[in-house]
């Protein structure tokens, strides 16, 4: 019986520890609370981008990674590529921004 109960609490420890580590991040995978940080900084930048009236109508698209935005898409002028990156940089959250932005 006791042997039985020593199992139990192993593989309970065990389980216990697989599941945090199921939650770590690592270089190429994001931890869920990076996740949904990164989420919400997506839709700030996202928000902050459509207010902008100057970039309203382009096609630009947001995706983040533990705090690095990227933004890629089409836009009207070099202006535009520079105003994008600006106001991407300005929002609460964001480490570093890639810019990938097009001239069409």
């Amino acid at each position: 019986m006791k042997n039985c109960l020593k199992i139990m609490k192993i593989m309970l420890c065990m389980l216990l520890v697989a599941s945090f580590v199921g939650c770590a991040g690592t270089k190429t995978r994001e931890s869920t609370g990076q996740y949904i940080d990164d989420s919400a900084i997506t839709t700030k930048v996202k928000a902050a981008i459509f207010a902008e009236e100057s970039l309203k109508t382009l096609q630009i698209t947001v995706v983040t990674f533990k705090g690095v935005v990227q933004l890629s898409g089409f836009v009207d002028s070099a202006a535009s590529v520079t105003k994008a990156g600006k106001v991407a940089r300005g929002v609460e959250g964001v480490k570093s921004v890639k810019n990938d932005l097009v001239v069409k």
